[in-house]
């Protein structure tokens, strides 16, 4: 992609929002050195991981790279030999652990983000270095005892021997003969040794050695000659723990060095997911969709009526003059572009304040000619364009309305904003020519070429005259075009030469301003008689410079503004159709809900009133089944026959209560389920390809895509899905569209999921195995529709318990979790609430 171009149309401002949105040094540079793709695959490729990442975040909130650090210069370093600290070795530590999250539960979501998951499975599995870390170095980044057996049997050595110091000092410190020598009856260190505070006078009388004076020259810090040994020893404990731990850390070190191409992959690996889930928060921050890229499509281009092959508008003859056709002129061809931005957006403008436009190439149109006022916006619309394409083509969602789409171009030139160079001894139009110059030379059929006030910085008539050959020039060679002027020779061009087309930027002339907003399909008037008469001009000047105008041109200025007054009436009444059907669709979505919920009420009382019931009945059997075995052993025979039949009598009774109590559920079922939807006159929708159905295995809706009557199946595109269901699980709620719908590109088939059991045991397992087995456990127990499982992980040191915790708090299966009661194990076991269907 063009230097040049990217730093005119400002494409590193957007490289710079979207490294606010890293999380770490390395998605940051990455972020930074964000090229364009060229290729219509590589594009398409950006744009769906971007889509995979936004949805991933909507629907999953916690995912992401919080806690990822930038750790190559820890690597390089361990490579060199060198102990890494402590503080390092954890960063490594909290950024393998991410890995390791993200990586799970990426995989787990591949069927949402297949993309994301090909990406997280680049990030390597478990290496033993998590652990390895853990067991040196506390989350405080202290070396616990545990560390090795050496340095426990040290610290405890240390502890000893620090002991018997500090009784030996404490005995002398309450020794009557030393008290009155010392300043307070205290024990301190000075240089790691243990000494007591000596009044200066009684120097001598306490045999020992010196270490320090206070700093009024009152207080000596004495050794006492009786401890020297002891604090000797000690001393040599401490040195030998430290050396014990220098070992720890240069061994931890060595097995970064050992693994660190695989540490570099990790974090080339994040930072590539960081850059993706930084677009998606880029995208939710500007309130930008998804573009359609498509390919070029190069055709033919048919000459207008009254026009031979072979001609085309080489120069006009004053206002309306007559156009000559040379012999070396060929007919233009379509390079089949596509490109159409529906209220498009600068993404560099304020949310609040930026104008959208609609710019929109027809199908015989490839190159337009922009015409309006000063400061009217055909400068911002050039770049809006320009920039909206890189981005697209870079992977980002764009600023502009669903239904956008483009062709991706494998370049783009601007020659936008005033190139005059002191320097360089360049004026306006010699910096404009030189930079024109190099894209005529580059620039093909695939190219987009945007040019600003083409011709200006000369002489009117020969610079119109440069910028409509220098226009044809490129219309020939079948180059996608967009240029701002405001020569009229390129009105009449654009509106005399097939594959081109006029545009203007709307004013307002009753406010003297701008709209900002693009017509595509009319030319733009300078308006500058109205700004003039309105800033206060006689009105004899205006006359007089009207009287030069020639009448036909009068009159087309007056059908110009008629056509600019419908086309605005008409923009109005469009956006308040959509404003009533977008307040229609939120109405009948909030009541959908409010119905939903009802259900859900109403089959949670059914529930709980069945199994209250249920329980009571079985209670009732419980107590029958109690008293006959106590009537058996205390009774004679012929009573314990009498009071059997009593009982028998009683059980009846309870299976009639029982049956009475299905009957008055059956009922009450009935009197609260919802209404049914009002009968349709005339016979059921049939279910065809393109039907809208309601599946209620999924209680979702979606589009009938294709049917397989043999096998009783039907494939139904719900959002961007394909699920393959049987047809009897399909209701009809409309007839397939005139038209067939896109559907999606990803394909799903419901599976039939045997259950795994209510219970898993993960005791004797690393919790690298445990999360491991609990993920596959949870995803099967989900799709079996079980609504709790029981995850059994003991008590131990609670290490494990904390990671299975930790990852039901962010499974996606999981609604909610709680410890096991007394009776079902306490804290060494979990219950799992599972989500519905």
């Amino acid at each position: 992609m063009d230097v040049k171009t990217l730093e005119v149309l400002e494409f590193p401002k957007i490289l710079e929002r979207l490294a606010q949105h890293t999380a770490f040094a390395a998605g940051r540079e990455r972020a930074l050195a964000l090229k364009p793709a060229s290729s219509l695959r590589k594009a398409r490729s950006l744009q769906a991981e971007t889509t995979e990442a936004r949805a991933l975040l909507a629907s999953h909130p916690g995912i992401g790279l919080r806690g990822v650090r930038d750790i190559r210069p820890h690597v390089e370093a361990a490579r060199r030999g060198i102990t890494l600290a402590p503080e390092a070795l954890l960063e490594i530590k909290a950024t393998l652990a991410r890995s390791r999250d993200l990586r799970r539960d990426l995989l787990r979501l591949q069927t949402e983000a297949p993309r994301l998951a090909d990406i997280a499975a680049l990030l390597p599995p478990p290496i033993g270095l998590i652990d390895a870390i853990a067991r040196t170095l506390t989350d405080e980044g202290e070396i616990p005892d545990s560390a090795s057996p050496t340095l426990a049997r040290l610290r405890a050595d240390m502890t000893l021997a620090r002991q018997r110091l500090t009784r030996r000092l404490e005995r002398m410190v309450r020794d009557p003969a030393i008290v009155p020598m010392l300043q307070e009856p205290i024990v301190t260190q000075r240089g790691g040794r243990y000494v007591l505070p000596l009044k200066a006078e009684f120097k001598g009388r306490l045999k020992g050695i010196v270490h320090d004076r206070s700093a009024s020259g009152a207080t000596l810090f004495v050794e006492p000659l009786p401890i020297v040994e002891i604090n000797n020893h000690l001393r040599e404990l401490e040195r030998a723990a430290e050396q014990e731990i220098r070992r720890l850390l240069a061994a931890l070190s060595q097995e970064v060095a050992i693994h660190a191409d695989t540490l570099l992959q990790a974090v080339e690996t994040l930072a590539r997911l960081d850059v993706i889930f930084g677009k998606a928060a880029l995208a939710e921050q500007m309130e930008a969709t998804a573009p359609r890229l498509v390919p070029f499509r190069p055709r033919p281009l048919a000459s207008p009526s009254g026009r031979g092959k072979g001609e085309s508008p080489q120069q006009g003859e004053g206002q309306g003059g007559k156009v000559r056709a040379t012999p070396e002129t060929t007919a233009p061809t379509h390079p089949g572009v596509t490109l159409r931005l529906l209220g498009a957006r600068h993404p560099l403008l304020p949310l609040e304040t930026a104008v959208p436009i609609d710019l929109v190439l027809d199908e015989d149109i490839f190159a337009l000619v922009i015409t309006g006022p000063n400061t009217g916006g055909k400068t911002v619309t050039l770049k809006t364009a320009g920039l909206l394409a890189l981005m697209a083509q870079a992977g980002f969602h764009i600023p502009a309305e669903e239904g956008s789409a483009l062709s991706v171009f494998a370049n783009i030139f601007a020659d936008i904003g005033d190139e005059q160079s002191i320097e360089q001894s360049l004026s306006t139009f010699s910096g404009h020519m030189r930079n024109i110059v190099r894209i005529l030379k580059r620039a093909d059929s695939r190219d987009l070429v945007l040019l600003d006030e083409l011709g200006a910085g000369t002489d009117p008539q020969e610079g119109a005259a440069l910028a409509r050959a220098i226009l044809d020039h490129l219309v020939r060679r079948g180059v996608t075009t967009l240029v701002a002027t405001h020569y009229p020779e390129l009105k009449l061009y654009a509106h005399a030469t097939p594959g081109v087309a006029n545009a203007s930027m709307a004013f307002d002339a009753h406010t003297l301003r701008p709209t900002y907003r693009l017509v595509v399909g009319l030319p733009g008037r300078s308006n500058a008689l109205e700004i003039a008469q309105r800033l206060g001009l006689s009105e004899e000047i205006i006359a007089a410079a009207r009287a030069g105008f020639h009448p036909d041109d009068l009159k087309a200025d007056a059908l110009l503004d008629e056509i600019h007054r419908q086309r605005r009436l008409a923009r109005k009444e469009r956006r308040r159709a959509e404003k009533a059907r977008r307040r229609a669709e939120a109405l009948r979505a909030k009541l959908a809900r409010r119905l939903a919920e009802i259900d859900k009420e109403r089959r949670q009382v059914l529930a709980e009133a069945q199994s209250q019931a249920q329980a009571e009945v079985e209670a009732l059997r419980e107590e029958i089944r109690t008293l006959r075995r106590r009537l058996r052993r205390l009774l004679p025979p012929a009573e314990a026959l009498e009071a059997q039949n009593e009982l028998r009598t009683a059980q009846q009774a309870a299976e009639a209560l029982e049956t009475e109590v299905e009957e008055r559920l059956t009922a009450l079922e009935a009197e609260t389920a919802p209404p049914e939807p009002p009968p349709v006159a005339g016979p059921p929708p049939p279910l065809a390809v393109g039907a809208k159905v309601h599946v209620e295995r999924l209680n979702a809706q979606g589009t009938v895509s294709a049917l397989d009557e043999e096998a009783g199946e039907a494939e139904v595109v719900i959002g961007a899905l394909r699920v393959r269901t049987p047809i009897r699980d399909l209701r009809v709620l409309a007839p397939p569209p005139p038209q067939g719908a896109a559907v999606g590109e990803s394909s799903v088939r419901v599976p039939e999921v045997a259950s795994p059991g209510m219970a898993l045991d993960l005791r004797g397992l690393t919790a690298d195995e445990a999360l491991e087995r609990l993920d596959k456990y949870l995803d099967q127990a989900y799709l079996a529709g079980l609504p709790f499982v029981r995850i059994v992980h003991g008590k131990g040191t609670g290490r494990l318990r904390a990671a299975v915790r930790d990852a039901l708090e962010r499974h996606p299966h999981v609604r909610a979790w709680e410890s096991g009661l007394p009776q079902e194990g306490g804290d060494g076991v979990t219950i799992a609430k599972l989500a519905g269907e």
